[in-house]
């Protein structure tokens, strides 16, 4: 199995992250955000990845940093799960629909942290949670996962939908990319021979 595990502390946050890329869609998270914690159950539903997150942070002031947090501490157990990245897919491209709503992802586990993000979320907030947050959990996972990634929102008016359909079309990319490309032998997908984060 290829298994991540990240803990990170700062004055802010206790954040504990383990994600096992070939599970089955267990998931285990308590940030004490509730919509994130929604939407990072998506990722394990919609990926077949086992996500636990535990975290505690200093949501008395806001979520921020919290939400950062998670995804940095997510990013960099993701990018210790996939090792080498020899004989994965390595690109991966889905669109996910969610009633009204319609969001395209397409990512490259290339190594090179880059966020295109096109998201129109109409609402400050759902729940508790600050929309502005959702392109700040996203970049901060691509700086720690050496990952390219384009978020596109191609219909949607109800918040809800257009940040959950990110996410599961997040999770079905992401499912794709890391899957094996029997073609390969194993081999690194790259003409360069490595995939690094720099």
């Amino acid at each position: 199995d290829r298994v991540g595990e990240v803990k990170r502390v700062t004055n802010e946050t206790n954040v504990n992250v383990k994600i096992n890329l070939d599970g089955s869609g267990s998931a285990d998270n308590q940030t004490g955000i509730p919509f994130l914690d929604h939407m990072l159950d998506q990722l394990a539903s919609h990926g077949l990845f086992d996500v636990t997150v535990k975290a505690t942070g200093d949501i008395h002031i806001d979520d921020h940093h919290t939400n950062e947090d998670v995804a940095l501490a997510i990013g960099s157990a993701l990018h210790q799960s996939l090792g080498d990245r020899k004989g994965i897919n390595r690109f991966g491209d889905f669109s996910a629909p969610l009633d009204e709503a319609l969001v395209h992802v397409s990512m490259d586990l290339s190594g090179r942290p880059h966020l295109s993000f096109d998201l129109q979320i109409p609402s400050e907030r759902v729940g508790t949670y600050d929309t502005q947050l959702v392109e700040h959990f996203f970049q901060s996972l691509v700086n720690t996962s050496g990952m390219t990634l384009h978020i596109r929102q191609l219909a949607g008016k109800n918040s809800h939908h257009i940040i959950e359909a990110a996410f599961k079309a997040f999770a079905r990319a992401l499912r794709q990319a890391i899957e094996y490309d029997l073609r390969r032998r194993g081999t690194i997908p790259s003409s360069k021979g490595i995939l690094s984060r720099s």
